[in-house]
Parts: C-alpha cells; sequence; structure tokens
C-alpha cells in the first residue's frame, strides 16, 4: 500500500510538473557576414495537445532586420520524463547589417493548451541566444549573401528580327537558396541608345521547391522599343553576390545582345483614278490633305507610344490598390475556405482576424463568433494541431458564418480621428 501511494505521489508530481515551454537554435554554423540571412530555429512544446496555436510575433534586434517569412510550420512530439508533449516549429530570418556580437530578446509567445481536458491559455519565452557576425578573412560592409544563385534571361522574340515600331520583351530571372526574394537587389540594367526601354514592377517570390530545397526568386521584365532602323548593343549584365557555402564574392554574369532593327515594310496603296475633269487646283488640294493626314497620324503614333509605358504603370497601380481592398481579401478569405486545405484555410481566418482588428483567433471568435463557427473552428485546430483525425470541417457553415455575423474590413475600418479638411465630412455624405 506504501508502495502504491509513494508511485502515486510520484505520477501526480510528474504531471502537475509539466508545463509548456519554448526552445530556439541558430541554424547552420560557421562564420556569418553582414547581410547573410540566419534562421532563427524556435520549438514550442506544450503537455497533451494545444487547443490554440502559439503566436510568434516580430522582434527588434539592433542592426538587423528580423521577418517572419510565409513557411509552414512542423508538427512534433517528444516524451520527456513519461510525458507526452506536442510540439510546433517555425523559423525567424534575421539579416544582421554589421559585424559584431548579437543577441536575440525575451520573446513572450502566447499559446492555449489542454489541462485535464480544459483550455488554458499561457505565455513562453524564447531562451536567449546569440551569435557572432563577421571575421578577419570576411567583408566587413552588408553583401547580398545566398547559396547556389543562377541568372537566367530570355526574350519574347528573335532581337535579330525586328522592326521599327516593334516591341521587344526581356526577362531577367534570379533564382537563389537561404534567403528571401525581397533581400535580392534589383539588376544593373544600364541604358541602351538608341532603345527606348520600360521596366515592369519585379515580381518576387519565396517558397520555391527546388531539388528537395526551398528557393527564392526575383523576376524582372523589361521592354524595347526602336522608333527607326539599325543595329543596337544591349549591355551584359553582372550581378555580384556572396555565396555562403564557399565563403568568398561571386559575380553572375549575362553576356550582351545585339538588337538588329529593320525598317518598317511601307503598306501597298491603290492610287487614285483622277478623273479628266479634275483640273489642277484639285489635284494640288488633295496633295496638301493627304500631307495634313499624314502629319495627324504621325502625331497620334508619338502620342501612343508616349502614353503606352504610363498606361501600363497606372494599369498596374490600380490592379495592387485592388488587390489591397478589403472586400477582395474577404473574397480571397472565402475562396480559400471553399477550396483550400485545412491549413491554408486555417491560416485564411488568423489573417482575417488580424485584419479584422484582434490580436488571435481567439479573440475574434469571443468578440464576434457564433456557436457554429467556433465549434468548426475548434475541430480545425484540434486536426491540425493535436493531431485527432474525425470528421470534416464544415466549410459551408463556417462560409455562412462568416458572412452573416462579420462585416467586410473596409467597413469596420474606420478613421480614428476627423479629417483635416473640415469639408471632408460633407463630401464623404455626398459620396
Amino acid at each position: 500500500m506504501r508502495f502504491a501511494l509513494l508511485f502515486w505521489l510520484l505520477a501526480s508530481g510528474s504531471t502537475l510538473a509539466a508545463e509548456p515551454f519554448a526552445r530556439a537554435a541558430i541554424e547552420g554554423s560557421g562564420e556569418i557576414v553582414p547581410g547573410q540571412q540566419v534562421r532563427l530555429t524556435v520549438d514550442v512544446f506544450v503537455p497533451d495537445f494545444f487547443t490554440s496555436p502559439p503566436q510568434f510575433p516580430l522582434f527588434d534586434i539592433p542592426n538587423a532586420m528580423v521577418s517572419l517569412p510565409e513557411e509552414r510550420s512542423s508538427n512534433l512530439t517528444q516524451t520527456i520524463d513519461g510525458v507526452q508533449y506536442s510540439g510546433i516549429r517555425r523559423s525567424y530570418a534575421i539579416v544582421p547589417e554589421t559585424s559584431g556580437p548579437y543577441a536575440v530578446p525575451d520573446v513572450p509567445i502566447e499559446l492555449g493548451y489542454s489541462v485535464d481536458g480544459k483550455p488554458t491559455k499561457t505565455t513562453v519565452t524564447i531562451p536567449g541566444v546569440s551569435f557572432t557576425v563577421g571575421g578577419n578573412s570576411l567583408p566587413s560592409q552588408p553583401v547580398f549573401a545566398a547559396h547556389g544563385l543562377t541568372i537566367e534571361q530570355s526574350f519574347d522574340r528573335d532581337p535579330s528580327k525586328l522592326k521599327a515600331g516593334d516591341a521587344l520583351s526581356r526577362t531577367i530571372t534570379i533564382t537563389a537558396m537561404e534567403t528571401q526574394a525581397m533581400m535580392m537587389p534589383p539588376v544593373e540594367l544600364g541604358s541602351v541608345s538608341g532603345l527606348q526601354q520600360y521596366a515592369k514592377p519585379p515580381k518576387i517570390e519565396d517558397g520555391i521547391e527546388m531539388n528537395r530545397e526551398t528557393a527564392s526568386r526575383h523576376t524582372e521584365t523589361i521592354v524595347y522599343t526602336a522608333a527607326a532602323a539599325g543595329t543596337f548593343d544591349i549591355p551584359a549584365v553582372s550581378y555580384p553576390w556572396f555565396d555562403v557555402d564557399s565563403k568568398s564574392e561571386k559575380t553572375a554574369t549575362l553576356p550582351d545582345v545585339k538588337v538588329t532593327v529593320a525598317t518598317a515594310a511601307a503598306k501597298e496603296a491603290i492610287a487614285p483614278q483622277l478623273s479628266q475633269e479634275n483640273d489642277r487646283p484639285s489635284g494640288h488640294v488633295s496633295i496638301w490633305l493627304l500631307a495634313v493626314i499624314a502629319v495627324a497620324l504621325a502625331a497620334i503614333a508619338f502620342v501612343l507610344r508616349w502614353l503606352m509605358p504610363r498606361i501600363a504603370a497606372r494599369r498596374v497601380k490600380i490592379q495592387a490598390l485592388k488587390h489591397n481592398s478589403g472586400s477582395y481579401r474577404r473574397h480571397q478569405m472565402l475562396r480559400t475556405i471553399k477550396t483550400g486545405n485545412e491549413t491554408a484555410v486555417y491560416a485564411a481566418l488568423q489573417a482575417w482576424a488580424s485584419e479584422s482588428g484582434y490580436r488571435t483567433i481567439a479573440d475574434w471568435l469571443a468578440k464576434e463568433g457564433t456557436p457554429a463557427l467556433r465549434q468548426q473552428i475548434d475541430l480545425l485546430e484540434r486536426k491540425l494541431f493535436a493531431g485527432q483525425g474525425g470528421a470534416k470541417i464544415n466549410r459551408v457553415a463556417i462560409v455562412k458564418a462568416i458572412t452573416q455575423h462579420s462585416p467586410a474590413v473596409d467597413q469596420k475600418r474606420q478613421p480614428a480621428l476627423p479629417p483635416l479638411n473640415p469639408g471632408a465630412i460633407k463630401e464623404r455624405l455626398r459620396a
């Protein structure tokens, strides 16, 4: 009986001592240069299972840029002193700007977990982690550092077979690993004498799967036009970068390209048939009329050539405004709930809660959620963070609850201060 009581006390003490915790580590080893991306991996563990996922906040480090890449978190399990723990792993990206020592501050992470079957909220802290940047053989100034960088270019047509007035589109693609697309510097294109060039806004992509690794990509598109015939040289491209594998500075290059533009073929026209009754003055009038028409067409062509880049830039700006609108984000969120996988659905709901002004999904549900919506999200969290199977989530019920009880973000967010111009209120009422 005494041994049984002692065993029960030891088991109870082990259970009571089971608390959530976090651990952190710097990935990789070796020397780090200023401008090189450093990955800080954070693991958060709770006994039993999560009832709400950890909220990984951004934090500040002097002389460094910290971001949380949009990567899928990893689920972990571990047994410690006979207690089964569930874990979630996320990675921060830290880009130091100068040489010297760096220290990660204490970062609180809020989460929810199950205690005797009841959801409980708590906060764990990332333990202190430090690293050193720079070395005697390394650059002291910031560089663009990456792994496995490649640069390529392509054209939408043969540069040697153009005619006056044609447009030539050139696409330059830079792909690299162990970096983020937003950290890739733009390409120094230079200018081409005799050709007009227009650069479209660059396209950046992260999370590209390449040979079992994740890469980032920076794409630039340049359009060249020639008003007259001739031979033109597009200069070679040099793209400097620092190879984190060989710890050396390298330069990726693209060769120069010759562009040959021929005279545009004149269109065949039907010669006017003048009757014998037409006298000489009427012939002079026709010649002057044709000259005026030719000048007008040339002026129209010049205006269109001047307007085309501006129209294209305006179209890109309008498209960006549309994608940044609350109604568009609401539509995309509902579409993800209907067709996306369960991880994407949860990420969309978490982003929607943040857009609606709430810190977590739990806060959003407490304020605006219906019982049906809470039930579905609880089921979703158990499937994602506790590894529990069972029934599928009711996507229709989630969409219906959100559309009936949650107004659009644009309707929620009103200016905190009155307009500086008193007449703005009247203008808003008229609108």
